[in-house]
């Protein structure tokens, strides 16, 4: 018989499992849904001391009072830490850990810890100063749940039924780390995105597929993925559902994922274009390549300079890193050949709470080539792709008279909501509404994935509304990633005409 321990996330109860429960029992399967203390009807229970520790041991607890002798653990959200932690104190009793829109906390990480927009952690911590008697984060409000994930699919009455018994949150839990021995680390799991919260299979294959090693482990052939067309609350906008994967997932079904192919295309996936002939000289300085036009050699000069930001978030591990890989490598030369600068840069994108710093290093980077004497530092043009589209926030809000154009590649224009950044800057799809009339070049893959092409459809609408000069480049039948993927004819037309639109906007 199928047993399962379903544990929510922050402020929630083992109270909003109620439909999942029902229909899983109608299944012949166990349910045991955990309230953890201070939460639910256990709310009374918390005080200062109540920790991430203080979780875990409810779940030990209740996996040491259960007779069924193999269990399921299901983390949704930032529950994932308390089940993560119960499965390394108790290996023995699990037979699979299912992360239901849930993270990937390792060893020493706490919640706050993965919570990337720094604005959101200071403001909880400084709630539980203010009205929670320091030692608990107040529930969140009917309005303010959209912030903390896709509220897709919710019925209203289910909103205001979360809203009424949202408990206030210990903020121990939230910044104890969690502690693993490893004990755990070989139990068989499960993956259940939400795809109207910016999860997808899709996604987590183009991670793979770009080369982090930090998601290697992704590929095991223990490790199932599922997806829910819906938001970041299943059991409530669809138990049913809900339901029927978790029977699957507990059975040890789901789509497996091939690991990434080593000669993928940040490693040595051919660009799409042959490289081009005559001269070229190629400088590194720092985190910065600038790749000269040969004529420069002989005084011919200032140039314009188109600056290319790659995307992210990627592990510092990454080998090779952006610059050298062979899609930037490709548009840098050809740039070049066309007889403007072109610079690359490996800035530190490294995970989703870093678009700050990954900005600083885009403005650091643009200030070291204006000041370069070959280059012309009144015609600047910048190229965002995919993860880096949001790093074009700043600029479209305000572009200095020296910018003569953004250009995007598959980008994402805003974040998605299971980035946790509903609260930051970096939301282009707000701020190209300051852009005036500066020239856009986005180019769009048709088979881009949903949520991405999502953020892309709120951006054009966006500049629609205020008329902003956006120019569209479609690539039919084109991936993300789609310059060492898709060699046809309509791919490589879509770069000349993106790279010919670039430039013309330069030298106007």
């Amino acid at each position: 018989m199928t047993a399962l321990v379903l544990v929510s996330g922050s402020h929630v109860g083992g109270w909003v499992w109620r439909e999942v429960a029902a229909r899983l029992r109608e299944s012949g399967a166990e349910v045991f849904p955990a309230t953890l203390t201070g939460l639910g009807d256990r709310r009374h229970l918390a005080g200062p001391g109540t920790d991430l520790d203080t979780h875990i041991e409810d779940l030990v607890q209740l996996i040491d009072h259960v007779d069924a002798p193999d269990l399921v653990l299901v983390g949704h959200d930032t529950g994932i830490h308390a089940v993560l932690g119960a499965a390394d104190r108790r290996p023995e009793r699990i037979t699979r850990v299912v992360h239901l829109d849930a993270g990937l906390p390792l060893d020493g990480e706490s919640v706050l810890d993965l919570v990337p927009d720094q604005a959101v952690r200071e403001r909880m911590l400084r709630q539980a100063g203010e009205s929670g008697a320091g030692w608990r984060v107040p529930a969140p409000t009917r309005e303010e749940w959209a912030l903390r994930g896709s509220t897709d699919g919710v019925p209203e009455e289910a909103l205001d039924r979360l809203t009424r018994l949202a408990a206030p949150q210990p903020v121990g839990t939230l910044t104890q780390p969690l502690r693993l021995t490893g004990a755990g680390a070989k139990l068989p799991t499960s993956g259940i995105l939400c795809t109207a919260n910016g999860s997808s299979i899709a996604l987590v294959e183009t991670v793979l597929w770009f080369g982090d090693p930090r998601f290697q482990g992704l590929t095991d052939p223990r490790v199932g993925f599922f997806e829910l067309a819906t938001g970041h609350w299943p059991m409530l906008s669809c138990p049913d559902e809900l339901a029927a994967v978790l029977l699957r997932a507990a059975a040890g079904e789901g789509r497996r994922l091939a690991p990434a192919a080593a000669e993928g295309p940040a490693r040595s996936g051919r660009f799409l274009l042959d490289p081009p002939e005559g001269a070229q000289t190629r400088e590194r300085v720092g985190r910065v390549d600038l790749h000269l036009p040969g004529d420069l050699a002989d005084g011919v000069g200032p140039r314009p300079a188109v600056v290319f930001v790659h995307g992210g978030p990627i592990s510092p591990e990454l080998r090779p890193t952006p610059r050298d890989s062979e899609t930037f490598l490709g548009y840098a030369r050809q740039t070049a050949a066309l007889g403007a600068v072109a610079v690359t840069l490996d800035h530190r994108l490294y995970g989703l709470g870093d678009y700050g710093r990954a900005a600083e290093d885009v403005a650091e980077a643009v200030e070291l080539v204006r000041a370069d004497p070959r280059v012309d530092g009144e015609r600047i043009a910048l190229w965002f792709f995919s993860g880096g589209g949001l790093l074009s926030a700043d600029w479209l809000a305000a572009p200095p008279a020296w910018l003569r154009c953004v250009a995007a590649t598959y980008p994402i224009l805003a974040p998605l909501p299971a980035w946790g950044l509903s609260e930051s800057r970096f939301r282009p799809a707000a701020t190209v509404r300051g852009a005036g009339r500066l020239p856009i070049v986005l180019t769009r893959v048709e088979l881009e994935q949903p949520g991405i092409a999502a953020t892309v459809a709120e951006f054009l609408a966006a500049a629609e509304d205020v008329g902003a000069a956006v120019e569209v480049v479609d690539v039919p039948l084109g991936h993300h990633g789609f310059e060492t993927i898709d060699h046809t004819g309509p791919a490589r037309e879509a770069v000349h005409r993106a790279l010919g639109s670039v430039l013309a906007r330069l030298r106007a």
